[in-house]
């Protein structure tokens, strides 16, 4: 029998799939309340949460079911595909490489992959790295979701997945607009490669992932397709409202720009590490908060390179990125003063629900 969104929430709400959570005490807390309303109200599988508050401590949340089949527990602090928050490792090595001299902010994307990128409206001498890492370039995407949906254990090459970007027209003249692209990000993977000769993930796993030891975090290489640690199952609903099980993909198509797992505790420590200056020098770490608008993401939202700002409404801004891949949609904020909150749930969200889980991290910033 198939199992449907509204089914497991339905079983949630009567008590017949307990809602699991790590948190203390006898009364919930609100961001506990809020993610029993993902599950409740929004129909999400499961939400889970970390959040480091004022008093410095870290906390972990969950709410709804690991597995929607079998009605199991959500695992504390669950392993989860955090999508475009690779995008900010990803800057972060970057940011580091310009920091040794090896690559120039302000230089065409030439300077690095001669002659790759060309296409009608697209040359890559007029494109900079600034420019990919803001996503101000004007390059098409080359995402294809239904393509993904459909298929998603295929491998791809990232040349291949830049071909379908140059197979388009340029959406603007560089510098002239900002517009969301994995292709900027994917362009950057392949910079990295060259400067390094190193794979994209092995200088990713040595300048991030194990300078500041975060041990459950992971970019997987060409062919993993699995999540190494406890986690809850991602889900995509189909057109008749059943659970389509995406929890084993191939990330490869995500690259640069989307292929690493982690938790939301170890995302914090990133953001947190990040913001403090443990990995990267001063002037690249402002480099990296100089930002623009980024239209039409949300109120107040501006775009740095490989980093988001947002505003709060208890007053200043909450720093971080944010993810999408089938079954799982990352959400979060780190203040300059050491707050922080990551949220997963474990489906794609819709704007409502994405309304709600935004909601949700500002209420756990500004508790």
């Amino acid at each position: 029998m198939a199992v449907t969104v509204t089914a497991v929430a339905a079983a949630v709400v009567a008590g017949i799939l307990a809602p699991a959570t790590a948190s203390a005490g006898p009364r919930p807390s609100t961001v506990q309340q809020r993610l029993d309303a993902l599950v409740e109200k929004d129909g999400v599988p499961a939400a889970l949460a970390t959040v480091k508050g004022r008093d410095g401590r870290t906390r972990t949340y969950t709410a709804g079911v690991g597995d929607a089949a079998t009605g199991s527990r959500v695992p504390v602090d669950g392993q989860v595909r955090i999508g475009s928050n690779t995008k900010s490792f990803t800057a972060v090595v970057v940011l580091q490489l310009v920091a040794e001299g090896k690559i120039g902010l302000d230089a065409s994307v030439d300077t690095y992959l001669p002659g790759l990128v060309r296409g009608a409206g697209i040359d890559g001498r007029h494109i900079t790295v600034r420019q990919l890492l803001q996503h101000t370039s004007g390059l098409p995407d080359y995402v294809d979701h239904e393509v993904i949906l459909n298929d998603p254990k295929r491998y791809y090459e990232p040349r291949e997945l830049l071909d379908g970007a140059l197979a388009q027209k340029a959406h603007f003249a560089p510098g002239t607009r900002w517009e969301y692209s994995n292709t900027n990000y994917l362009l950057a993977g392949l910079i990295i490669q060259k400067v390094t000769g190193r794979p994209l993930g092995e200088e990713v796993t040595k300048r991030v992932i194990d300078r500041i030891g975060l041990r459950h975090t992971y970019f997987p290489v060409p062919g993993d397709m699995r999540i190494h640690e406890a986690h809850p199952k991602g889900y995509q609903p189909a057109a008749d409202g059943s659970l389509r099980d995406y929890t084993e993909l191939d990330p490869s198509w995500g690259w640069a720009a989307g292929a690493i797992v982690s938790t939301n505790t170890d995302v914090t420590r990133f953001y947190g590490a990040l913001l403090g200056g443990r990995l990267l020098p001063a002037a690249q770490l402002a480099q990296m908060r100089t930002t623009v608008p980024a239209d039409g993401v949300g109120p107040g939202v501006r775009y740095g390179l490989g980093l988001l700002s947002r505003p709060l409404s208890c007053g200043g801004l909450a720093w971080g990125h944010g993810g999408t891949i089938p079954g799982y949609n990352s959400f979060g904020g780190t203040t300059d003063d050491g707050r922080a909150v990551s949220v997963t749930v474990t489906t794609i969200a819709d704007d409502a629900t994405g309304e709600h889980v935004d909601q949700a991290v500002d209420e756990a910033l500004c508790l």
